[in-house]
């Protein structure tokens, strides 16, 4: 399990357009994703909704979780992405 915390600096916090690339982004790997918010909610990063109904805001920092066979590819490639995006 790979696992690491970030940040949200987004002004609008997680949004639609970002959170629907994400979603991509996560399909491509055979690991799974769980996002943990601050509150301690948990939801699935290939759920657009559940993504999106944890309204997760800017300074909110949040915990990605990965779990599988490639997660050391998956977890590098997607902290990258929450670098760039959120």
């Amino acid at each position: 399990m790979k696992e690491f915390k970030y940040t949200i600096t987004d002004p609008v916090g997680i949004h639609a357009r970002p959170a629907g690339i994400l979603v991509k982004e996560v399909k491509k790997y055979a690991s799974s994703f769980t996002i943990i918010s601050p509150e301690g909610k948990e939801a699935n990063l290939t759920k657009l909704l559940a993504v999106m109904g944890l309204g997760i805001k800017q300074g909110q920092e949040v915990t990605i979780r990965i779990e599988g066979e490639d997660e050391a590819a998956a977890a590098e490639a997607i902290e990258k992405f929450f670098k760039e995006n959120f």
